[in-house]
């Protein structure tokens, strides 16, 4: 059997990646599966185990990452793990379903290392959008939010590294964008790197 096409989604926090994915899984249902990453960081107000994150000790990570479970893996902020296991993707390849990861630029230039048919998205917004939406959210901290935004910058820098960017000025125009990409996957219509 065909594995089934890795699809790897960064870009900026508030670009809307969790909108676009969420989008995408209701679009192919049971045939596209979403990672699920591990983090160190604790859980914020309404978020659940399993469903957002799967939340570990720094211990346990740096024990998978020792036993080889990640697929990539990064330190965000200085201070919390992030990071992908081989468990929430390859199973689901070989069975022919596509795996869809919401992960930043370090992870996914890992990924473009580890699964060399990936296929990256990175996801932009109009100027000013990113700051926009952070605020909007009302989890964050004006240092949060500041740190966030630099982060961001660099992470646009770098998004001539992906095979495709997609522009969130419109979210149904964008989730429509991404949602035929993943179809063309499906149909061996493109290729990753």
């Amino acid at each position: 059997m065909k594995p089934g096409p890795l699809i790897v989604v960064s870009g900026p926090s508030g670009s809307g990646k969790s909108t676009l994915i969420g989008r995408a899984l209701v679009e192919f249902g049971p045939r596209l599966h979403h990672s699920i990453s591990c983090t160190t960081r604790e859980p914020r107000e309404g978020e659940r185990d399993g469903v957002d994150y799967h939340y570990v000790t720094r211990d346990q990570f740096e024990s998978g990452i020792a036993n080889g479970e990640f697929l990539e893996f990064a330190t965000v902020f200085g201070k919390d793990y992030y990071g992908t296991r081989r468990t929430e993707v390859e199973p689901f390849r070989r069975c022919g379903a596509g795996v869809i990861l919401d992960i930043d630029v370090q992870g996914a230039e890992q990924v473009r290392h580890t699964c060399p048919d990936a296929f990256t998205v990175f996801v932009l917004t109009p100027p000013g959008a990113y700051e926009r939406r952070l605020l909007a959210r009302g989890t964050e901290t004006g240092e949060s939010i500041e740190r966030r935004l630099e982060t961001a910058r660099a992470e646009v820098a770098r998004a001539h590294e992906f095979d495709y960017r997609l522009l969130n000025d419109d979210v149904d125009r964008a989730a429509g964008e991404l949602c035929d990409l993943i179809g063309r996957l499906f149909e061996g219509q493109l290729n990753g790197r």
